[in-house]
């Protein structure tokens, strides 16, 4: 079933869905397209309405671009628009000050001005440093995602977080700031290395957990072809963790109420990722081990059954991805989470399970209760 804000197109015999993101009822510059699809990078109308000048800033890295920043750039010059690579060293330790400015030394160095919009070429670490960095350059220049990794397609390219890591904890400094438009080509997954392939799923498998039941029923019926990357799967599968984020983003934007629950497992999983090294762990592998720790916690709160609790560890095994976090050390966990974004009041907030497909934020979680989880459910790393 098509959401108010969804349309099909066909185009060159490629099946289009388009989701777009309406903050107000009302004309807001800020709504944006999210345009999902086998083939969307080649369809050059799309991504030519957002360019309103000749110039544009394409942030890439080394991975990405030997792959797809040729094909693009030529797409753009054919069509009178001069592209300007930035090509970033690839990797979440790069996600950092030093990498940010060079973006800025680039823009600088070839004066682009406010009018001339950046490009995000690549995964969850190219889109958060571009979008920050168009959300700082001279005030705000225009932002376009094309998101390359399972990941970003169906999480960190659409909602407008942006950002980068601080050595105390990830994602600690940015800010809000939407794009323009969002083009989720999948056929881009085709080169996607398979580990971050399955990474990318555990954000997918996020949206059945937090509010879509059905929706995991799909996932656990289809996630043998969503693993083999067919075409039809990973787009029902992108169109429908992209309906969910929009409908959040547009309830909350900036995270004072639901969008909370899109938080599911990072907390634990965040304090994984930073106590093992960024980039030991990939995100998605941290956040299916903390949303384990989640669920076991939630049934020792009377929440949701050991039988769920089974269910979700049993699908994320099928996926490939981690179901037992390591074991840092209570102090370590906690002193990590302590510097989690959602912490209020100097209380840490947990999003937990009361069923599959219900998530809610608690921050009564009993001390001892806490610290008893994080002995028995993780192992030596």
């Amino acid at each position: 079933m098509q959401s108010k804000s969804e349309k099909t197109t066909l185009r060159e015999h490629v099946e289009t869905r388009t989701i777009t993101v309406n903050f107000t009822s009302v004309p807001d510059e800020r709504n944006y397209p999210i345009h999902i699809g086998n083939g969307v990078l080649s369809q050059s109308d799309l991504i030519l309405s957002h360019l309103p000048k000749k110039r544009v800033a394409i942030v890439t890295n080394t991975i990405v671009a030997p792959l797809y920043l040729e094909k693009l750039s030529a797409m753009l010059e054919g069509q009178g628009v001069a592209p300007v690579p930035i090509i970033l060293p690839d990797g979440e330790k790069y996600k950092n000050w030093e990498t940010l400015n060079l973006i800025f030394d680039a823009l600088l160095a070839q004066r682009c001005e406010r009018s001339t919009p950046i490009v995000a070429l690549g995964g969850g670490v190219v889109g958060d440093l571009t979008g920050f960095a168009a959300a700082t350059y001279l005030r705000g220049v225009p932002f376009i995602q094309i998101p390359t990794t399972l990941l970003a397609q169906v999480d960190s390219s659409v909602g407008g977080k942006t950002g980068i890591n601080h050595p105390l904890g990830k994602n600690m400094i940015g800010a809000f700031y939407q794009p323009r438009v969002v083009l989720a080509d999948t056929a881009t997954l085709d080169t996607l290395p398979e580990r971050e392939l399955r990474a990318g799923v555990a954000e997918i498998i996020k949206y059945g957990l937090i509010r879509d039941s059905i929706f995991l029923e799909w996932l656990e019926v289809n996630m043998a072809k969503l693993l083999a990357r067919d075409a039809t799967v990973l787009i029902e599968a992108v169109r429908r963790s992209c309906m969910h984020k929009a409908e959040i983003v547009e309830a909350d934007e900036r995270e004072s109420g639901v969008r909370a629950l899109l938080n599911l497992g990072h907390t634990f999983g965040h304090a994984i990722e930073n106590a093992m090294g960024y980039g030991k762990w990939l995100h998605g592998e941290a956040v299916a081990a903390g949303t384990m720790l989640a669920a076991e916690l939630s049934q020792r709160l009377h929440m949701m059954g050991k039988d769920d609790v089974e269910r979700i560890r049993k699908l994320y095994l099928r996926a490939g991805l981690p179901t037992v976090a390591p074991n840092l050390g209570t102090k370590k966990y906690l002193h990590l989470m302590g510097l989690d974004k959602k912490v209020e009041g100097g209380k840490l907030r947990f999003v937990l399970l009361k069923r599959i497909g219900e998530a809610v934020v608690r921050s009564d979680v009993p001390a001892e209760m806490l610290a008893r989880t994080l002995v028995e459910c993780t192992h030596d790393a």
